[in-house]
């Protein structure tokens, strides 16, 4: 226990994130820092996503408690699916069904709490849990909705204000243009949809958050300057950051200890410092076959060493997808793996350079925080958002892409491997990536980040209970 912390009266928070590990992850670290503090957690998630979760610190163990919802059975999702990860693309709305099956469940276990002697101070939900805010709002329990996602990029698409005109106007002119049609065509598609869930993701997020009392953002304002200042008053009611929780740097989240990763490591070994290029474009949507064989084209063209973290679409053959000869043209520069790679030590090495990312939140993180510029292959979500403000910032470039179907030729991927690798232009990015470093990599201000984040869930806590159950 952290005896900085001792003094403030422990809280009881429930945590429960999406089922995606790029979710699960980062919560479980907030759920270890709030332990660290005192405070009891309960970790909320499915038995075989808890079960794939690193082990708490066995000092922090006995002020975390995993708690195990079963996943209902849906006809046509796969067996064991319970992360996103394990969802084919196309499965996705029977995976978000299935999860609205935990909704009874979770009620049982909050009525559980509450009844007995570790009544939950808070629920920290995510975005998609509609239903968890509404338990806890008739329980009486206050809710925070938590956004693990840029708070400049939902910021950018909060209508302006007298008070915050200008600040908002400052990032919609670092995002350089608008989004492309391809884009927001996908956008629509994938928020707007209800699908077989019967509920969108927009639908998720208003719910969520008109149930919630405040929202939690991974994020900080030295990262973001004026984001926060914009959401507060655009939601009308807090946003707080808890820190941008970047993996410890020895890599001990999700870093297999049993050495079937040393081939990579090794390889990484025998490359000049500063000389690899890192590619992977995370773990829920595949790109099509097609578009692989372009990008390694594209490796292939730009000369340049790499190690892509390859995944290939399901019921394709890793073969059938690189293009022939590929693996002997690059043998010498190149090491391509369809396992999962250990991403934090990956990054961490002095082997690598650049990080060819998609741009997921928590990708964006962990190469900042090794401050390494960025090669943007956006694919779906936030992650177009997010590298159009990342370009913006002079951090790397995007690879270009056709503006109606977000295709990609071979060309404009070894373009934007050599601007960021090879070219001139490469150092401005090189040392923008650095600067944001010492902000990402500061512990110190993260552990600052967290104790305001706790303040204020105790703040709150201590109005509710002087308030004859009145409070905001």
């Amino acid at each position: 226990m952290d005896d900085a912390h001792s003094s403030q009266s422990p809280l009881h928070v429930v945590i429960f994130p999406w089922l995606a590990f790029g979710h699960l992850l980062p919560c479980l670290d907030l759920a270890e820092r709030l332990a660290a503090r005192g405070h009891r957690v309960s970790f909320v998630s499915t038995p075989r996503n808890l079960a794939r979760l690193p082990p708490v610190r066995p000092e922090l163990a006995e002020l975390v408690d995993l708690v195990a919802l079963p996943l209902p059975r849906v006809d046509g999702l796969p067996d064991g699916a319970e992360a996103t990860s394990d969802v084919p693309f196309d499965k996705f709305e029977l995976h978000r069904k299935a999860f609205d099956g935990l909704a009874a469940p979770f009620s049982a276990f909050l009525d559980t709490a509450c009844a007995g002697g570790k009544r939950p101070d808070w629920v920290l939900a995510d975005l998609m849990h509609h239903w968890v805010a509404l338990a806890s709002q008739e329980r009486g329990v206050p809710c925070a909705m938590i956004l693990p996602c840029s708070a400049a990029v939902v910021a950018s698409s909060a209508p302006p204000t007298e008070s915050s005109a200008d600040q908002r106007e400052a990032i919609v002119r670092s995002m350089g243009t608008a989004a492309p049609s391809f884009e927001a065509k996908r956008a629509t598609e994938e928020f707007a949809t209800e699908g077989a869930s019967g509920v969108s993701i927009m639908t998720r997020y208003s719910l969520t958050l008109q149930r919630s009392k405040l929202v939690a953002m991974r994020s900080c304002p030295e990262l973001e300057p004026g984001a926060f200042t914009i959401l507060t008053r655009f939601y009308g009611k807090p946003v707080v950051p808890f820190g941008l929780l970047p993996p410890r740097p020895d890599g001990a989240r999700g870093v297999s200890k049993n050495g079937k990763h040393d081939a990579i490591m090794q390889w990484l070994d025998a490359q000049p410092a500063k000389s690899v290029v890192y590619v992977a474009l995370g773990s829920e949507a595949p790109m099509s076959a097609d578009l692989l064989r372009e990008l390694a084209h594209g490796l292939d063209l730009a000369g340049t060493r790499f190690l892509w973290a390859m995944r290939k679409p399901a019921g394709v053959d890793a073969d059938s997808v690189l293009p022939a000869g590929f693996l002997g043209r690059t043998g010498e520069r190149g090491l391509v793996t369809t396992r999962w790679a250990p991403q934090v030590s990956i990054l961490a090495h002095a082997a690598v350079c650049a990080f060819l990312t998609h741009c997921g939140w928590g990708s964006v993180v962990e190469g900042l925080q090794f401050g390494h510029p960025l090669i943007m292959l956006p694919i779906l979500g936030d992650q177009g958002p997010n590298a159009r403000i990342l370009e913006g910032r002079k951090l790397g470039v995007a690879v270009p892409r056709n503006d109606e179907d977000g295709s990609f030729d071979r060309g404009g991927v070894a373009g934007a491997v050599r601007a960021v690798v090879v070219e001139e232009e490469g150092k401005t990015f090189f040392a923008n990536a650095r600067k944001l470093q010492e902000i990402v990599a500061d512990r110190e201000r993260e552990e600052r980040c967290i104790d305001e984040f706790v303040q204020h869930l105790t703040s709150w806590n201590e109005l509710k209970n002087n308030s004859d159950g009145q409070y905001p």
